[in-house]
């Protein structure tokens, strides 16, 4: 025996492993055979998708990493408060700014906007700030894929917009932040477009829990607005995203919701319901007037900056300096506007001053977003319905006081009612008030004053202030599948190739495409079932051109209009198929 115990070998015998070695050899052992695993199990999902369960854990992945950076834009941005305005309470920054310096009011909005001007002039083609809108687009068109690093960079110019002064609000950027994360996941997996959109909804669903705090309307706003469907098979990842979220963000905010109410709203009695009715009317008046104010800011700038020569980086500069201009006088603009709506939503304003707040609001909010600051359009929507459904309260509740409950009840009513019909999202706004306030037991007023405004508000733009972005745009998702699903087909992947067995003679083509009659090989579905429609020729040539301007164009083949009505009719059967399972 050596010293120690330990046995020495004779001649010609293995010396045997200390049992330290031995068991460091083992757990090498199993480390290789864990990676080996789990490289062939996510090559396994990588070609053929993910299995039910395991999209479940992806799902919760997803969650957390969603509700985790809007806490980290939350955060962000009241520490900029902080920092920029000089004040120790955030949420009170309203009352805080009445006290500063004119010249710091308009500073610091100009100052921000130079920010984000030349942000988004250095690193966007476009120099727009990228929104919900482009979510909605991204899980329609793009298989649940968005811009990953212009969305960095307008969460980025949206977080400095909310930080000095922009009259918006935080759940565009956290949402389209969320859909970057979901998109780099997306490409980890090269999911298909229908486990792409389902991780998009995912993440989306987290992103708004995790920022409001509101876990139901959270997974109903994906399904609603983002997906535009209640699919059962991702109702239940949706809803685990969700809840990991909301965990987090409870973890560090605390379970408290984001308005509190001294008393529960009562209705008076049934004879009251008519009045809310009317106050729907009147809400979706206003949300139709907060849309168009935010539309023709945004002609105005495009036109004035087009004839002015301005410089992009100008234009968001321009937009802060008028609204310091308007921070001199009513500082309530600043931000989300949180401290303007609990006062709203408690009784604290007078008539007029609601009035004038609410109009003085939607002003600022057109100027921010017309100027492409950043920032999202459901806070400024919450503080304009409060201030209207307290305005309509103060009215009708002096007209029949004996009829009537508490006033402050038309806040919260209106609150929702103007943010349903802007977001065209009534099921999942309703449910977020509620969450938002804790009141539970005024359902019914609500309901009927949401459903109202959204009927009326749809007939009046296309449906939401979102989708009649998109239509702007000349993306028609308004419309349904039947129209926005030709976007996606493109004519190549449809035509009979030039020189095929069931192909148009070459001659016959070339001779149609003297006549002007042709489609070019990067076009769509969307411009050539017009075209058929209109000259009711059964096939039509496609040709490609060279790069010279007298090059000849070149033929690709033919498109024949039954083929295209066989693909349409298989992309409206696979779209039915998604979103019924």
């Amino acid at each position: 025996m050596t010293k120690g115990g330990a046995a020495s070998a004779g001649p010609g015998q293995e010396v045997p492993p200390s049992q330290p070695a031995a068991k460091a050899g083992r757990r090498a052992v199993t480390a290789r055979a864990l990676r080996g695993r789990w490289g062939e199990a996510w090559g396994l999902i990588r070609r053929r998708g993910p299995t039910a369960l395991q999209f479940w854990f992806i799902a919760l992945f997803l969650g957390c990493a969603a509700g985790l950076g809007a806490i980290a834009f939350r955060l962000s941005v009241g520490l900029l408060q902080e920092r920029i305005y000089g004040t120790d309470d955030p949420a009170h920054l309203h009352s805080f700014a009445a006290s500063l310096p004119w010249y710091w009011l308009v500073a610091i909005p100009a100052l921000g906007g130079l920010t984000v001007g030349l942000l988004l002039d250095r690193f966007t083609e476009d120099g727009r700030v990228r929104s919900v809108a482009d979510v909605i687009e991204g899980a329609a068109l793009t298989e649940g894929r968005v811009q990953k690093r212009r969305g960095l960079i307008s969460t980025l110019a949206s977080m400095i917009t909310l930080s000095t002064g922009g009259s918006t609000g935080r759940e565009g950027p956290v949402v389209h932040l969320s859909s970057v994360l979901a998109t780099y996941a997306s490409g980890l997996m090269r999911a298909d477009g229908r486990t792409g959109r389902d991780m998009l909804g995912c993440a989306v669903a987290a992103g708004v829990s995790a920022s409001f705090n509101a876990p139901i309307a959270g997974a109903l706003f994906a399904l609603e607005v983002v997906l535009r469907h209640f699919a059962v098979h991702a109702f239940a990842p949706i809803v685990i995203a969700s809840a990991a979220a909301t965990v987090l963000a409870r973890s560090v905010f605390g379970d408290v919701t984001e308005f509190v109410l001294p008393v529960k709203g009562q209705l008076g009695f049934y004879q009251e319901l008519p009045a809310f009715v009317l106050l729907g009317l009147v809400c979706g008046c206003v949300a139709v007037a907060l849309m168009r104010a935010i539309f023709l800011a945004e002609d105005m700038a495009a036109r004035a900056q087009a004839r002015s020569g301005l410089p992009r980086w100008a234009r968001p500069a321009l937009s802060g300096v008028m609204l310091g201009g308007i921070a001199v006088w009513f500082p309530h603009i600043i931000g989300v506007g949180y401290e303007t709506t609990s006062r709203a939503l408690v009784g604290e304003l007078a008539l007029g001053t609601a009035v004038i707040f609410a109009a003085v609001k939607v002003l600022a909010t057109a100027i921010t977003l017309g100027g492409r600051m950043g920032g999202g359009v459901f806070s400024p929507s919450l503080m304009v319905g409060a201030l209207t459904g307290l305005a309509f309260g103060t009215v009708a509740t002096s007209l029949f006081p004996e009829a009537s409950g508490e006033g402050t009840l038309y806040a919260l009513a209106g609150m929702g009612a103007v943010a349903a019909a802007v977001l065209g999202a009534p099921i999942s706004t309703t449910l977020i008030v509620f969450e938002l306030t804790g009141d539970w037991q005024t359902g019914l007023a609500v309901m009927v004053a949401v459903s109202i405004s959204t009927a009326l508000a749809s007939r009046i733009v296309d449906r939401s202030y979102f989708l009649t972005q998109l239509e702007r745009r000349g993306v028609h998702l308004a419309a349904g599948p039947q129209a926005w699903l030709l976007c996606t087909l493109r004519v190549e992947s449809v035509m009979r190739a030039a020189g095929a067995p069931r192909a148009a003679p070459e001659e016959e083509a070339m001779a149609r495409v003297r006549e002007g009659l042709f489609l070019e090989s990067d076009a769509t579905l969307e411009q050539a079932m017009p075209l058929f429609e209109k000259t009711a020729a059964p096939w039509i040539p496609v040709v490609s051109f060279g790069e010279t301007a007298d090059a000849p164009p070149q033929l690709w083949g033919t498109l024949f209009q039954v083929d295209a009505l066989r693909a349409m009719n298989r992309a409206l059967a696979r779209q039915a198929a998604e979103e019924h399972s």
